[in-house]
């Protein structure tokens, strides 16, 4: 184990921790899977198919069909994780991807991208359109892609993302989950005319179970969050809009002025699409960590073992349950996994319980409702001072200078009832004693 021993003791017993990447900085051996110029191209699709997006989805419509979230400041959330003795420095943002359009999630970013890439392909291959044409069209041509199937394996919001996309383009969709993924995900799903297939067994279950299904038939696509370089463009593409955000809000990052993101982590696509959009942009004045529950921090596991992806959660003893389902994964991205090496600064693991403290203190605060997995990034932001300050004083990096932002990542579309379960939670825990 490339892991050093008193760490991995605490990782084994399931305790909150910070591992901090030696790698960081480091040049690559391998050849890069992804380049910068795929990025641009990425982003000329998403605008290829805003029209579309605007008329299927009238929800995008006032933005042009550009599926994008808010950044927002939250000075008040600040005050109150001070009041709690959680003090964190800087200036303090949210991005709230909790309330992108059409899923609710981060997903929608990777998920809705992935779905639109393959279309045009399709589209193109057939005479539909040429790149060049109004994709508009395409909302009449919902009889041809109706021959066609997209899969994907899911814990959730990715299944939503991927299901609502392709219903409204005319595929059959089938989601794969495992039979503990939250019921109102499931049910939302089925509502929608998507098939949702259940596994017993963990996420790892039902995307094996998909892939081969997919594979089995010529006319199907499965979306392989494991592996798809379309879902990782897809979400490297909000780098760039989220340095335009930061511009327009007068906002300058440099060496002096660093952005620290802390983004949670499940099986990695979207966090490293993310850091590695970050990164071609911000270079050295950005530093992205991941977060992950105690119990599933499959990407610090395979990481700091360097088995990647050939060891899972459960070879060390941890249950990999979690209430943070979005984040319930055994096993990290091999892609991501390994772009990750020289680019990551870091990865927290947190407690249950602290996610639902943070979800009850920015409800109060700020009047802002996440699900559980979206606020993982706060427990980042908060310890980052005391367990990284080898990190900062080496990367010469002054929080007091820095913007530092917590990404959201879903509760959109949360039922009331399940909301007031958790917010309930959250009190009980802010009631008591956090682990």
């Amino acid at each position: 184990m490339m892991i050093e021993e008193a760490l991995w003791q605490r990782l084994k017993a399931g305790e909150p921790l910070f591992w901090c990447n030696e790698a960081y900085g480091q040049p690559l051996e391998t050849i890069e899977a992804v380049q910068e110029a795929e990025i641009e191209e990425a982003e000329a699709l998403w605008q290829r198919f805003a029209p579309l997006l605007a008329e299927c989805f009238p929800e995008t419509a006032a933005q042009g069909g550009v599926i994008e979230s808010p950044l927002a400041e939250i000075s008040a959330m600040q005050e109150w994780l001070a009041s709690q003795n959680r003090p964190v420095a800087g200036r303090l943002l949210v991005k709230l991807d909790s309330h992108l359009a059409i899923a609710g999630s981060i997903k929608a970013r990777g998920g809705i991208f992935e779905v639109l890439a393959h279309t045009e392909q399709l589209a193109v291959q057939a005479g539909l359109i040429t790149r060049e044409s109004d994709h508009r069209v395409l909302l009449e041509k919902r009889d041809f892609f109706s021959g066609y199937t997209i899969q994907v394996g899911s814990t959730g919001n990715l299944g939503l993302s991927i299901g609502l996309i392709a219903q409204a383009l005319g595929y059959q969709a089938v989601v794969h989950m495992s039979a503990d993924a939250k019921a109102w995900k499931k049910a939302l799903l089925r509502e929608r005319g998507v098939i949702v297939r259940e596994y017993d067994g963990d996420y790892g279950k039902a995307v094996a179970e998909g892939r081969a299904l997919a594979q089995a038939d010529p006319h199907s696509h499965f979306v392989d969050d494991e592996q798809s370089k379309a879902l990782f463009l897809g979400y490297a593409t909000a780098a760039g809009r989220l340095a335009k955000q930061l511009a327009d809000k007068g906002i300058v990052i440099d060496r002096e002025h660093p952005l620290v993101v802390y983004l949670p982590c499940g099986v990695g696509g979207a966090p490293g699409g993310i850091t590695f959009g970050l990164k071609q942009i911000y270079g050295e004045a950005v530093h992205c960590f991941f977060v992950e529950p105690t119990q599933c921090p499959c990407m610090l596991l395979g990481m700091a073992s360097g088995q990647y992806e050939r060891i899972a959660v459960t070879d060390i003893g941890l249950s990999g349950q979690t209430a943070a389902d979005g984040l319930a994964v055994g096993r990290p991205s091999p892609l991501v996994s390994q772009m990750m090496r020289s680019r990551l600064s870091g990865i927290f693991t947190v407690a249950d319980e602290s996610l639902f403290a943070a979800m009850k203190g920015l409800y109060d605060s700020e009047g802002i409702f996440l699900e559980p997995s979206a606020c993982a990034g706060f427990d980042g932001a908060v310890r980052l001072a005391s367990e990284g300050s080898r990190y900062l004083a080496a990367q010469g990096v002054a929080l007091d200078e820095a913007v530092q932002i917590v990404w959201a990542t879903g509760g959109a579309l949360v039922p009331d009832s399940e909301r007031s379960q958790y917010l309930a939670r959250g009190a009980q825990v802010l009631g008591g004693e956090r682990s």
